[in-house]
């Protein structure tokens, strides 16, 4: 279950109980941090926790601040800057060395934004949850939909939250002196597995868990089985041509294709290539991807290739066997929807004696 499913159905479960508890939302970073925008965390009176907005080196800070926040039921607007290079920040051993913005509010409000998520899930409208920060009631929300707002908000701030909903990203705005968080929100991201092998297993389980809608579609029905896929969210039976009627293949689905069966992968790959999700994989040597996209256009000339598509599927981790493959898929799948290449950390953030190609550390 994904981490944003444990919180709500906690938040759920804590109201119905009379459980006091605080919810803290990452609003706001800056320069390197653990967790990125909309991270959150839950805190109850007595210190349980549930999800997190860091490594670990805010916990004991933001527990003080929930406290706070249970006792007055205000909630509050805190920073935790961790950018001085200096021992006295670094001999804590906190070395995240970046700010975070919390939002944390008392249990009304979280309750409320519970439910206000959980209807969008079920009703699979996108949305933006539109979060006022500074210049109105810290953590006071509007919903702005394709077909209108719910709550109070301006038709500039709306216009803004409007374009990051058609980009399908979080974003911070300011309009007129009012900064919000605007959360993309209601649907969730697809992975639509073709091909319900014994190799699918590990691919559904590990989308399951990072939060993917994922459905298995094959057209062998002895296989689509609540036994072999119990994360799965739908099993599809259809012929592999009906992919793109049987599924929405739009820019929220992540498509793999790992059938096995040359002839299925074509009908597979023909049907993805005519939606437009934002990732294909398809499982294989390049020289099968080459003969699949030549049999594709020969069906279909006019056929439109997307730069989104990936095979041999997965990041070169040096993967063998089905759950380390399954690890590389999803790990590209991540890099694709996070607009990042994969490659190694240090080649990006590490020191600059580090980032010298091939240099080995040894202890």
């Amino acid at each position: 279950m994904a981490e944003l499913d444990r919180i709500l159905d906690t938040i759920s479960e804590w109201s119905q109980r009379d459980v006091r508890f605080a919810l803290a939302t990452v609003v706001g970073v800056r320069g390197s941090t653990y967790r990125g925008l909309t991270a959150r965390q839950l805190i109850s009176s007595d210190g349980t926790s549930v999800g997190t907005v860091s490594g670990g080196c805010l916990d004991s800070d933001l527990h003080a601040v929930a406290a706070e926040v249970i006792a007055t039921s205000r909630a509050q607007l805190v920073e935790f800057d961790l950018t001085a290079d200096d021992e006295a920040v670094w001999g804590w051993g906190i070395g995240c060395n970046g700010a975070t913005e919390v939002l944390v509010e008392p249990s009304a409000p979280a309750v409320e934004l519970a439910r206000a998520m959980a209807d969008l899930f079920a009703s699979h409208r996108p949305a933006a949850l539109v979060h006022t920060l500074t210049g109105g009631i810290p953590g006071s929300r509007a919903i702005v939909t394709h077909g209108g707002v719910t709550g109070s908000l301006s038709s500039e701030m709306a216009a803004e939250a409007r374009a990051l909903l058609g980009d399908g990203r979080h974003g911070i705005v300011e309009v007129g002196g009012v900064r919000a968080l605007v959360e993309v929100t209601g649907t969730r991201s697809r992975l639509i597995v073709c091909g319900a092998g014994h190799d699918a297993v590990p691919v559904v389980r590990y989308g399951a868990e990072l939060g993917f809608e994922v459905i298995v579609v094959d057209d062998r029905r002895q296989f689509l089985t609540r036994e072999r896929f119990p994360q799965a969210s739908a099993l599809v039976h259809c012929e592999p041509r009906e992919l793109g009627s049987a599924v929405d293949l739009d820019h929220r689905a992540h498509v793999v294709l790992m059938s096995h069966n040359y002839l299925r992968d074509v009908e597979y790959l023909r049907s993805a290539l005519h939606g437009d999700p934002a990732y294909v994989g398809v499982l294989g040597p390049g020289e099968r991807l080459r003969r699949l996209l030549h049999d594709v256009r020969s069906m279909d000339p006019e056929i439109r290739v997307l730069d989104r598509l990936f095979g041999p599927a997965g990041l070169d981790i040096g993967a063998e066997g089905p759950v380390e493959i399954a690890w590389a898929i999803m790990a590209e799948i991540l890099a694709v929807r996070r607009g990042t290449v994969g490659g190694h950390l240090r080649s990006r953030k590490g020191p600059a004696e580090l980032k010298t190609p091939n240099l080995m550390v040894r202890d």
